[in-house]
């Protein structure tokens, strides 16, 4: 397998990603081939993948917008993934054109790119850190540098709790994240989950397969346990709900179906 020029000789590009594959889902160019034929097996099992990341990204749109409309100038991105167009850094400055923006990833060329991209930005910057390291990122030199905590922070959790096994507690690291925010700051996240997926649920467990097979386990919680990661949050209407019915600019009949396979929500702090 030929290795691009531009992917870190540090990565195997052997092993999927996942931030490749919703790069690849996404339309987007810096994948590989082992990436696109993990998202083609998952495919052949629940064909609307795309859709549901397509739905997850339009999901983020809104509540980004929400968040700038309230006042919020400062974003941290977890689980940002490949600067795809019209990624959170691209909503934030065009609803604040100074907002300030952390991206977080783990994958080595989701956050070399990223950087990448912002490399003229002053107040946008991208870590190398995990989710499940909460302190990792809020002790970052990058979040110190770009982010003020005594002032409201939007956190985005976009399709990234699903990854993470209860094993790993996702719902504590979810809790040091809100402890470290200031008043007004928000939470923003996406789910996966069987429920409304327009499938079997045996047949999209193939899919779960696939994502276990490249060491990347899709967890698929019920909405009762996405809802604990709101803890101490007051929700915004209209609540945990199917991602296409949060705040919709279009009508939820026009939407594929595929994209309400997820829950999406925002909370913010008192």
């Amino acid at each position: 397998m030929q290795r691009p020029a531009w992917a870190p000789r540090s990565i195997d590009i052997s092993m999927p990603s996942v931030a490749r594959i919703n790069d690849w889902f996404l339309g987007g160019s810096h994948n590989f081939a082992a990436d696109r034929e993990a998202a083609r097996r998952a495919m052949e099992f629940v064909p609307g993948l795309p859709k549901i990341m397509q739905a997850t990204r339009a999901f983020m749109r809104r509540a980004v917008h929400h968040a700038a409309a309230e006042g919020i100038t400062q974003f941290l991105d977890i689980g940002s993934g490949l600067p795809t167009s019209g990624n959170v850094h691209d909503v934030a400055r065009r609803a604040v054109p100074d907002a300030r923006v952390v991206h977080v990833d783990h994958d080595a060329v989701a956050v070399e790119h990223t950087r990448a991209a912002l490399a003229r930005d002053p107040r946008a910057d991208a870590v190398a850190a995990d989710l499940r390291d909460p302190r990792t990122i809020l002790t970052s030199p990058q979040v110190g540098r770009l982010l003020d905590f005594g002032r409201p922070v939007a956190v985005l959790l976009i399709a990234i709790l699903h990854f993470v096994d209860d094993e790993d507690d996702p719902y504590k690291a979810v809790a040091e994240l809100r402890d470290a925010l200031a008043p007004g700051s928000m939470l923003v996240l996406t789910h996966a989950s069987f429920e409304g997926i327009p499938l079997p649920p045996e047949r999209a467990g193939g899919a779960v397969d696939v994502y276990k097979d490249i060491r990347n386990p899709l967890i698929m919680r019920s909405r009762s346990e996405i809802a604990r990661f709101f803890e101490g949050y007051d929700m915004v209407e209209p609540g945990l709900v199917p991602m296409p019915l949060w705040r919709p600019e279009t009508a939820p009949e026009d939407e594929d179906p595929y994209a309400f396979c997820g829950f999406a929500g925002v909370g913010t702090t008192a």
